[in-house]
């Protein structure tokens, strides 16, 4: 009876422990960051599209735009039918379909029939900051893609997506229905808190010698207890606290355009698997990755090394002196997208 009774007493000292990292571990919001806008003032939003909806599983309205692929004729750009690719967009952390339109533009004149997502919890997607159940983006993505591809059954579709939403793209061409896509784009992409990819708080310059141009580490702030505990309990199977509050960005309070907080299941959904070398493995399709060489949240030489030791058959590209943002808003960057979907792989 001893022994039953310490370990009830373990128990609970355990659980008020977690309690209380659940309740207090919190932070407060960072400052809003100029730098967040700097690499968007050269691009002209006047020509943005209007958000349509599509209708994912569950009954939810959820946002994109669309963008025609353009030919040109006498030197206007013209729009023209549905041609041989097609390019899905995924925005990354905060974001919206929105800042995906300077790539989107890039691919039109292309040729390629583009659709920028607001992905679930941003953007046009209210309410803010959460989804029902981790898996629900790639649920939304896979009925997505069987919304839009019956429109063009002829075309090339790709995935591409940026950060965050390059995290996404992996899960995604990793799981049951990555074949719904015949190649994939990865913008330096997120691949996990632990990575060798994943540059530290407080890091330095690059191995190339060029420090990082701005202090990007400061757009995210953890809840880092809060995210303790709810790990320990959901590696128990308890997912009581999914739903609540674990990171806070360094956007404006008031923004219809960024997401200002993730729940726990939204910022697990929006990654790949724990185990992303595994992902990494399992990849379906053609594969491609893109990073800059200066990029501010990401070490751009550790991505060979991370993804070759896995799958040596998925190019890795790194842009010299481009950042971070820089790959979704920089001529030489959307060139290399560009480049990829259409096949001919970017320049080393």
């Amino acid at each position: 009876m001893r022994i039953v009774r310490i370990l009830m007493i373990v128990v609970l000292v355990c659980l008020a422990v977690l309690t209380a990292m659940i309740g207090f571990g919190t932070a407060k919001a960072p400052p809003p960051m100029a730098a967040l806008a700097s690499p968007f003032r050269n691009v002209d939003f006047t020509d943005l599209p209007q958000l349509q909806h599509y209708t994912a599983r569950d009954g939810a309205s959820l946002a994109y735009r669309e963008y025609p692929a353009m030919i040109s004729s006498g030197g206007v750009a013209l729009p023209t039918a549905a041609g041989e690719h097609a390019a899905v967009l995924l925005h990354g952390a905060s974001a919206s379909s929105m800042s995906m339109h300077a790539l989107a533009k890039e691919l039109a004149a292309a040729g390629i029939r583009v659709y920028a997502l607001d992905l679930r919890g941003h953007g046009d997607n209210q309410p803010h900051g959460d989804v029902h159940y981790l898996g629900q983006f790639d649920d939304d993505i896979t009925d997505f893609a069987r919304f839009a591809r019956p429109q063009h059954p002829a075309g090339e579709w790709a995935l591409v997506g940026f950060s965050a939403g390059g995290g996404l793209a992996l899960r995604f061409d990793a799981g049951p229905d990555g074949n719904l896509f015949d190649r994939y784009v990865l913008l330096s992409p997120f691949l996990n808190f632990r990575a060798p990819t994943q540059r530290k708080p407080g890091s330095g310059a690059t191995a190339g010698g060029s420090a990082p141009k701005s202090n990007m580490q400061s757009f995210a702030a953890p809840y880092t207890g809060r995210l303790m505990a709810i790990f320990t309990l959901d590696s128990i199977g308890i997912h009581w606290f999914d739903g609540l509050t674990v990171v806070a960005f360094a956007v404006p309070p008031d923004s219809k355009s960024f997401t200002r907080a993730y729940s726990m299941r939204l910022l697990a959904g929006l990654a790949p698997r724990p185990d992303y070398l595994a992902d990494i493995r399992n990849i379906h399709k053609p594969t491609a990755v893109i990073v800059g060489q200066a990029d501010e949240f990401s070490i751009a030489e550790q991505f060979a090394p991370v993804i070759h030791s896995q799958r040596q058959d998925v190019p890795v590209t790194i842009l010299p002196g481009l950042g971070h943002l820089d790959l979704i808003t920089q001529p030489a960057a959307l060139a290399a997208v560009r480049d990829s979907l259409l096949g001919s792989p970017p320049k080393q």
